[in-house]
């Protein structure tokens, strides 16, 4: 839309909080009411094209932010993740860059929060091994030296056993008919590596678990 005055200023019928900018009779933009606050927009005004060009960007800054809010509004997320979801959306780096400062000032964003409840969340309701838990959170985009210190005040050998027996025990039905001791700890090994448990962890529970169903020691291999 060329530069020129502005002629009407209308909320729209479906949206209160959107108003429909018309320039010289002619539909031009459709913003938020705070964009047309914060522009001071009014009736009767002569619009340049660097007035233009700023309202458009001041509205696509408002389309970031309310994106932002209803990706956060689904769950939590990391700042990696929304800035990856705002650039798939065609956002401008600086709109993202505001976006994510406007979020973080007003505390919507943490990662560090954000790692301790991926931790908590995993640990309750679908546990993983520390390896798994880092492999997740660095995929998430959180710092190496915040996926550290959540791991560390969040597992220790106690806990990570006992999240490994939970998730055998769950699985044990697809591996308690194999009858062949090196068959079934290597599939189930495989299984609980795959799950983020080292080793040292998972050897005592295949142990156990392979006693109990078959009654007899698992043998070193």
């Amino acid at each position: 839309m060329p530069p020129g005055t502005i002629t009407t200023l209308a909320i729209q019928a479906g949206d209160q909080e959107r108003v429909n900018v018309f320039i010289d009779g002619q539909f031009a933009i459709g913003i938020s009411i705070y964009v047309m606050q914060d522009e001071k927009l009014r009736k009767g005004q002569v619009l340049s094209q660097g007035d233009w060009d700023r309202l458009e960007q001041a509205e696509r800054g408002s389309q970031a932010w309310n994106a932002a809010l209803r990706l956060l509004e689904v769950r939590p997320r990391s700042e990696q993740e929304l800035r990856t979801r705002l650039k798939q959306k065609q956002f401008l780096p600086e709109q993202i860059d505001n976006t994510i400062k406007r979020l973080r000032d007003l505390e919507l964003i943490d990662d560090a929060q954000f790692a301790q409840l991926w931790v908590n969340n995993r640990q309750n309701l679908n546990p993983r091994g520390a390896q798994a838990l880092r492999q997740e959170l660095r995929a998430k985009g959180i710092d190496r030296q915040v996926v550290d210190q959540v791991i560390e005040a969040n597992v220790n050998e106690d806990s990570e056993h006992a999240a490994c027996v939970d998730v055998a025990r769950k699985a044990l039905h697809k591996y308690a008919r194999e009858t062949d001791r090196a068959t079934f700890q290597r599939k189930f090994g495989s299984f609980l590596q795959r799950r983020g448990f080292s080793f040292a962890t998972m050897k005592p529970v295949l142990a156990e678990l392979w006693q109990e169903t078959h009654g007899e020691a698992l043998d070193d291999e």
